[in-house]
């Protein structure tokens, strides 16, 4: 379906890939996986309108592909109007309307020969569709994805992650021959995490899906493509599969990178005494030597066994106050309630100390955005701020909190920096390197506008973070370092996320909502939960101490530590093992 070779795309700023090759064949479920900014959405970019691009190399795209796309970004404003059936049916009811409209044509009518052929063109794809049946497999869709109650709510109402579903399904519908998705998980709970998971399994066509998450990666692909460091690694077979084969190809390789550099070292230090003895003595047979030796050396160097990519891209994520509070209630809520379409919350009543760290979880569509949106805003006499409260915002629609049409230099200038130079300073702990600073931010990837939306709050030293859904389109490490980040703080955090570690390694307790309401709940007793309602348990566990592993190893790589990373590899082996009997 899809064949590049020696495909290289630089921006003026950033060299995205450079000389990869892979192939995409038709009815493989194919994972694209890489750390944030590496360009991975550039390239599914690329792959929809090549003609937009000025690449070298080559790209074969199988003739007439109809390609659909879940974009990682949901844009719902040209859609307030239309319900979730309409949203979803909006193809097919077009060529409905259509047919309906050239047989009326047809009544009055004296020539009908292009007529016909204009029929029948339009119900060729109106039956390529499905037809009449369509609405029947709109249903079932809505079924699988536990639905169908929203199939009649208007567009506008519907969660992020419920909108996240219905794009997946609307574009599912179409039947493209080629299904394209980024970070279509992104803002799903654990039981729509669940419905993505069957909709994606249950999909006849081909798709390639951008993802950072591993309860899909371990669930739903048959092939890997993973963009690191400009280059492209291809795999056929599950994640699990690959992850574990690339560590043990990573290890290899860098011993033998490592055993290659040493001998060139050795080598270039013996060119050296070489030169100055030959230089010293005018001495005909050390000047033979020497050109010996460089010949050595030469043949070295070009036998030299190129290093895996192992550096670990952790951004330094600091959050901290400088107004901390001890003893103190730092929000209290009071019959809070909300309603749009029908109530969403009712009754709510809680309060947070000044330290604590507490998640606010639920279904999607539940309420909890614009819970956390009307906290940051304060202007309800329900919500009670302590006024030695100063609190910061990190928003799940990226734009609320960042300009997209600044530079990342503009945007830190507008918060207190007086140069180019104290800016890519400060950024480079986040991993954005001078290059990058002159980027418009509407240009950054997901994972990168949350790093700086992250940066900028620890600049404010606030005591009070709101968070809704901060790990969104964050790779794996930038996730971890978020983690720490959270624990080390030392004011008040109310935070929106179904990251399940993200809770249960950071978190104090949980404010649960259930029956429109919200109730406290202990950690303990929220993992007891997700165990029974979503996950298995042993799942769980073996995932987390496989991620632990792999996260040792790749440090141990980035120490030359061989020793410690075969013996960690050796521990890995077994849950490998076990996650596939699962």
């Amino acid at each position: 379906m899809i064949k590049a070779k020696n495909l290289s795309y630089s921006y003026p700023q950033k060299d995205l890939f450079h000389d990869i090759t892979f192939t995409l064949e038709d009815g493989q479920h194919c994972a694209f996986i890489g750390v944030s900014g590496s360009g991975k959405s550039t390239l599914v970019d690329l792959i929809m309108d090549p003609e937009k691009y000025m690449y070298t190399g080559d790209l074969e795209i199988m003739p007439n592909c109809k390609i659909g796309y879940v974009n990682q970004f949901s844009d719902r404003e040209k859609l307030q109007d239309k319900t979730v059936f309409e949203y979803i049916a909006e193809d097919c009811m077009k060529l409905q309307a259509e047919l309906t409209a050239i047989c009326s044509e047809m009544e009055t009518a004296t020539e009908l020969d292009a007529l016909l052929e204009r029929y029948q063109e339009v119900f060729d794809a109106y039956e390529a569709l499905g037809g009449d049946d369509f609405e029947s497999m709109v249903e079932k869709k809505l079924y699988l994805a536990d639905l169908t109650k929203i199939r009649d709510y208007a567009v506008s109402a519907l969660s992020g992650g419920e909108f996240k579903l219905v794009q997946v399904i609307k574009e599912m519908l179409n039947k493209p021959a080629l299904m394209i998705m980024d970070e279509p998980d992104v803002f799903l709970d654990f039981e729509n995490l669940n419905a993505l998971k069957n909709l994606i399994n249950t999909h006849k066509g081909t798709i390639l899906v951008i993802t950072h998450n591993r309860y899909l990666l371990n669930n739903c692909f048959n092939k890997i493509l993973h963009l690191e460091n400009m280059e492209l690694q291809e795999f056929d077979g599950t994640y699990v599969e690959y992850n574990y084969s690339l560590l043990e190809r990573k290890i290899e390789l860098q011993e033998l990178a490592q055993k290659d550099t040493e001998e060139i070292e050795r080598n270039e230090a013996l060119i050296d005494r070489l030169r100055k003895a030959a230089t010293a003595y005018d001495d005909a047979a050390r000047g033979k030597s020497l050109k010996a030796r460089i010949k050595i050396q030469e043949r070295l160097e070009a036998r030299r066994i190129k290093a895996p990519f192992v550096e670990i891209k952790q951004p330094a994520i600091k959050l901290s106050t400088n107004k901390p509070l001890e003893e103190e209630i730092a929000l209290k809520v009071n019959n809070y309630h909300i309603a749009f379409e029908e109530t969403l919350l009712e009754n709510v009543t809680f309060e947070i100390g000044a330290t604590d760290k507490v998640a606010l979880i639920g279904a999607n569509g539940t309420g909890k955005t614009t819970f956390l949106r009307e906290i940051y805003k304060n202007q309800r006499d329900c919500i009670e701020v302590n006024e030695k409260i100063e609190m910061a915002y990190v928003s799940q629609l990226q734009n609320e909190m960042l300009n997209e049409s600044h530079t990342v230099i503009e945007e830190f200038l507008e918060v207190g920096f007086e140069t180019p130079a104290d800016i890519a300073a400060y950024l480079e702990k986040y991993n954005f390197h001078e290059d990058m600073l002159g980027q418009k931010i509407g240009s950054l990837s997901g994972g990168e506008k949350n790093i700086l939306q992250l940066a900028k709050v620890a600049l404010g030293q606030a005591n009070m973070l709101l968070l809704d859904e901060p790990t969104s389109h964050l790779d794996t490490y930038a996730q971890l370092a978020l983690e720490d980040a959270i624990k080390h703080y030392n004011g008040a955090i109310l935070m929106i996320s179904h990251d399940f570690y993200s809770i249960a390694n950071c978190m104090d307790y949980v404010l649960i909502i259930e029956d429109k309401t919200i109730r406290r709940m202990s950690i303990r007793k929220f993992r007891k939960m997700i165990y029974a309602r979503h996950f298995d348990k042993d799942y769980l566990e073996i995932e987390q101490k496989k991620k632990e592993l792999e996260i040792k190893i790749a440090k141990a790589l980035k120490d030359n530590n061989f020793t410690l990373a075969k013996t960690l590899f050796e521990d890995l082996e077994p849950l490998i093992k076990q996650l596939a009997k699962l």
